[in-house]
């Protein structure tokens, strides 16, 4: 087979940065290939050899994490993940980034991320039930970060309320650090039957290739080169690489998809995402152990003119791939008239494992797959380990803020207040499954036709992985597990969002490794395995680059969602108690952040992680036992925002009384690390007061520190000798934090 164009006679600097390639890149392709590609190819390789779709400096280091489990279904490798949740059903679920496009044109960024990640999970078979995201922006107060929330904002909720999938939870921070680079991660959690679980993964030499869905245009063109690279001065040019969503012809797609799911006449399914039809098609038959054949003359177009470089490397959305035998062609092709969408057969897949790409008559382009998909080469420590500036001198004075304008501030700030500005545009009820809505720990919705819950959440905090990037993505597990934990729900398994800036840069590359490994370690602590994830690197311009931020996805089983526990205090009366240690230290807090601006501790959290898995069953237990009455984290803030968020959720006053703060008066700094810093591996919990012998044996049988704090009543907040808040004045505070942004 000869190859139509001519090759390129040597592209310039110019060419291969369009295309993401580094010369030694460039050299490698042609010394593997045996030749130089044309220009097609050469666009074609750019793409799949891309940080984006490749992943060529985390594969190494993604290697590490633990994978396999009892429930694990499907892991790393495909769409996304899935696990068994009991009654032959599986949960699907998978965190994706959608950075650089939202950077740019933020509405239609975060749109099509979600659009993006939905086809993620129906593809698999499943139905999407939920969505759940993690922003990152910079101040809040500057017009340009508040034009980049609310576009975000609308473009999550406008695709998620169009298509009728609820937006369940998330989270967001507000740091300078995301000056330049925002950060936008889309979850979302399907349901499947288990024999209705669908690969991507071609088989059948002479079987036909559908492309199903919108026609190509020529938006979004390179990219996953653009995500592949840093912003500089020309980055708002690349607009036209962002994508433009159209929600409603994504629901049916999604509902003819899903009627076709687990049908013999459907040999695989492959959405077409990152580089377009190039990236899918040979993804599918790679996975597959065999080749594609592709014809772009027939490939149905929205624009004129449009040469087989442009309608290869489209990332138009709303598109599918789907493998039929051929006598099945006309009757899968009638699947999807009925749902108003257009089909063409523009491939066949062969037994050579090569990918051919004709136009008309004509073949202009001829690639190995294993070259195109495997041969990018992985790149390695780009130098030595840096060594960490020494710890800086002594630390600066607090402010001569009092406990209870501390709690205030603190209540008020954009990083812990009410997200109720955000989640009221989202449609959280759609579906009518979500039983625990959004503004906890963690959202539970109902499996389909049982009494069954998950229980899901997005949690990282990326001050912690700035101080010490293991400790602080182990921490980024452990506080999501507690999220899906306080709900009474037990942790199956994670997804992860990997936000990192440059990987060229040494002390990016080491922060990537190391919280890799901690994630492991966390993971294999508690047993729960990674089956699936995205890295997003790059996220750096010339101001700067963004603190390393993991972004964790856990999904958690509720065997019966009428067992779940509230977060809110939930009676007058009940007694209150603390399970784990007393906070000390500031180091890494939102207190920290709010008084010190952009300093930096290198100390994160400690984090002992058998004391955590402890911790998890304490309260698993107790809950099962009926012996809760509400369970909440202790996260950002510390023990005092603790405290008032379960007051301010369960409209309902509380008084406390801590032994370190009542006998040992302690110094200032001291009293500030009890009431808001932000030690590991705790609870606030709330329980009916025949209970309490009950959970100190329980506290005692698990080893972990329990301590009766006061009751649930009134309508203030306080903390005996310390804070002593009228509950309607926090709720003014904590309600108008996001007002800049309201």
């Amino acid at each position: 087979m000869t190859v139509t164009s001519a090759e390129l006679t040597e592209p310039t600097s110019a060419q291969l940065a369009e295309v993401a390639l580094t010369r030694s890149e460039y050299d490698a392709a042609t010394a593997q290939l045996g030749r130089g590609p044309n220009h097609l190819e050469l666009g074609i390789l750019g793409a799949l050899w891309s940080e984006h779709c490749s992943y060529k400096t985390s594969k190494p280091l993604l290697r590490g994490l633990p994978t396999r489990g009892s429930r694990v279904l499907q892991g790393p490798g495909e769409n996304a993940g899935a696990v068994d949740i009991g009654d032959g059903l599986a949960c699907v679920f998978k965190i994706e980034s959608h950075n650089h496009p939202s950077a740019i044109e933020p509405y239609q960024g975060a749109a099509t991320g979600v659009g993006g990640i939905l086809r993620d999970i129906f593809t698999m078979g499943a139905r999407p039930i939920a969505l759940l995201d993690s922003l990152r922006f910079g101040p809040l107060e500057e017009p340009h970060q508040q034009h980049l929330f609310d576009g975000v904002v609308a473009g999550i909720g406008g695709y998620g309320n169009c298509i009728g999938i609820p937006t369940v939870g998330g989270e967001v921070y507000f740091d300078a650090v995301y000056r330049d680079n925002c950060i936008v991660n889309a979850m979302c959690v399907g349901v499947v039957p288990h024999a209705k679980l669908t690969r991507a993964r071609a088989r059948g030499p002479g079987n036909a290739v559908l492309l199903v869905g919108a026609d190509t245009g020529r938006d979004g063109i390179h990219g996953a080169s653009f995500a592949s690279v840093q912003f500089d001065a020309s980055s708002q040019s690349r607009r036209p690489a962002v994508q433009v969503g159209n929600p409603f012809l994504e629901k049916c797609l999604m509902e003819a998809c899903l009627e076709l799911a687990g049908d013999p006449r459907v040999v695989a399914m492959q959405d077409l995402g990152a580089a377009g039809l190039c990236g899918s098609a040979a993804e599918l038959a790679h996975r597959g152990g065999v080749g594609i054949d592709v014809d772009v003359s027939r490939v149905s177009r929205r624009e004129r003119g449009m040469t087989p470089y442009e309608v290869m490397l489209s990332e138009s959305q709303e598109r599918m791939l789907v493998v039929v035998t051929p006598e099945e062609v006309v009757g899968v092709q009638a699947v999807f008239e009925r749902w108003d969408l257009h089909s063409d057969v523009v491939g066949t897949i062969v037994t050579t494992p090569a990918f051919v790409v004709r136009d008309g008559d004509d073949v202009v382009c001829e690639l190995p797959l294993a070259v195109l998909v495997d041969g990018a080469p992985e790149r390695g420590a780009p130098g030595p380990r840096p060594s960490r500036s020494p710890q800086p001198g002594e630390p600066a004075a607090l402010p001569a803020w009092s406990a209870d304008e501390t709690l205030m501030r603190l209540l008020g700030s954009p990083n812990i207040g009410s997200r109720k500005p955000i989640f009221r545009r989202y449609d959280h009820q759609v579906g009518d499954g979500t039983i625990v809505l959004p503004g906890g720990d963690a959202a539970v919705v109902r499996v389909p036709g049982s009494r069954r819950g998950l229980a899901m959440s997005t949690d990282g905090n990326a001050r912690y992985t700035a101080a010490d990037a293991r400790r602080g993505a182990a921490i980024a597990v452990c506080e999501a597990a507690r999220n899906v934990v306080a709900t009474g729900a037990a942790p199956l398994a994670v997804t992860n969002c990997l936000n990192f800036g440059n990987p060229e840069h040494p002390e990016v590359y080491w922060d990537l490794h190391d919280a890799i490994a901690g994630i492991a370690e966390a993971c294999d602590a508690l047993g729960v395995p990674v089956v699936s994830g995205n890295v997003s690197l790059y996220n750096e311009s010339e101001a700067g680059r963004i603190d390393p931020t993991v972004v964790i996805g856990m999904v958690g089983l509720l065997d019966d969602v009428e067992r779940r526990c509230a977060a809110g205090f939930a009676a007058d009366g009940d007694l209150i108690a603390l399970v784990g240690p007393v906070g000390h230290g500031i180091d890494s807090s939102e207190l920290e952040h709010l008084a010190f601006g952009m300093d930096r501790t290198d100390s994160a959290p400690d984090l002992d992680l058998d004391l955590e898995r402890r911790v998890h069953r304490f309260v698993l237990e107790a809950n099962a036992a009926s012996l809760l009455r509400s369970a909440h984290d202790v996260a950002d803030g510390g023990l005092a925002v603790a405290l008032a968020e379960c007051c301010l959720w369960g409209d309902r006053g509380a008084s406390a009384e801590l032994d370190e703060l009542a006998h040992e008066r302690p110094a200032r700094s001291r009293v500030a690390g009890i009431l808001f810093g932000e030690s590991q591996s705790r609870f606030l919990i709330s329980h009916p007061r025949e209970a309490l012998v009950q959970l100190e044996e329980l506290a005692g049988r698990h080893s972990v520190p329990f301590q009766a704090l006061g009751s649930v009543g009134g309508r203030r907040i306080k903390i005996s000798g310390a804070i002593d808040i009228a509950l309607d004045v926090a709720v003014r505070a904590y309600e108008g934090a996001l007002s800049a942004g309201g």
